[in-house]
């Protein structure tokens, strides 16, 4: 099959998508500045900007120096917001799919951020040995509860002392349900940051000594 055959059934977690490409340019405004940026087939949210991304930015907040993990990057909304926003900082990007990546490497590009990078695999591979001061997500929920709370779990220990997951989710995704694990669980204090089209923003904090490693997660516990 040639990588531009349509696929009609495709997740986004598709390591090569094969739909075919149809690249579109979209734009928003991220504190009053312009963003440009390409889209295309095959990837989360091929047709814009969906809402709980746009929520996540709107929340966004770094110091200028901040070390930021993009983690499931898509094309790349979050991770060049957070590039403009750390300009003495750096940015990774990560995604597994790879035309995902290559997308958001262009965009990098079309914005200026020349302060951030992209790596190709799922969650925290492509970042074995990183110390971040801000961890963004927003996770794909359709590989179940076991494979998100994996992430959440593993999270601490990419986090440095002070640092912060944010983390969005709507309540079909049962981002309730995972606010009350990190309650729970997160070695440090946990918030809810905005709240808008169903969504919730969860502001994740680790405490000030070296973050500890989590409870193994439960997928049986009830939502």
């Amino acid at each position: 099959m040639a990588d531009d055959e349509p696929a009609p059934s495709e997740p986004y977690w598709t390591e090569r998508p094969r739909s075919r490409s149809a690249p579109a340019e979209r734009r928003f405004l991220y504190r009053g500045e312009l963003l440009r940026f390409v889209v295309d087939a095959g990837v989360f949210s091929a047709q814009g900007l969906d809402p709980g991304t746009a929520l996540l930015i709107e929340n966004l907040r770094v110091d200028p120096a901040d070390r930021i993990l993009d983690l499931g990057c898509g094309w790349g909304a979050v991770g060049v917001a957070a590039a403009r926003s750390a300009p003495k900082g750096h940015v990774v990007l990560t995604d597994v799919n790879r035309r995902a990546a290559r997308l958001a490497r262009q965009n990098l590009e079309r914005n200026g951020a020349a302060n951030a990078e992209v790596r190709v695999g799922a969650f925290f591979d492509p970042v074995p040995d990183g110390a971040f001061d801000v961890i963004v997500t927003n996770p794909p929920y359709r590989l179940g509860r076991e494979s998100i709370l994996a992430m959440l779990t593993a999270a601490p220990e990419h986090l440095r002392p002070g640092g912060r997951l944010l983390l969005v989710g709507k309540g079909s995704q049962g981002i309730r349900f995972y606010q009350r694990w990190l309650d729970d669980h997160w070695p440090g204090t946990v918030e809810v940051l905005g709240r808008g089209s169903g969504y919730r923003v969860l502001e994740a904090r680790v405490g000030p000594d070296r973050p500890r490693k989590a409870r193994p997660p439960s997928a049986r516990r009830s939502a």
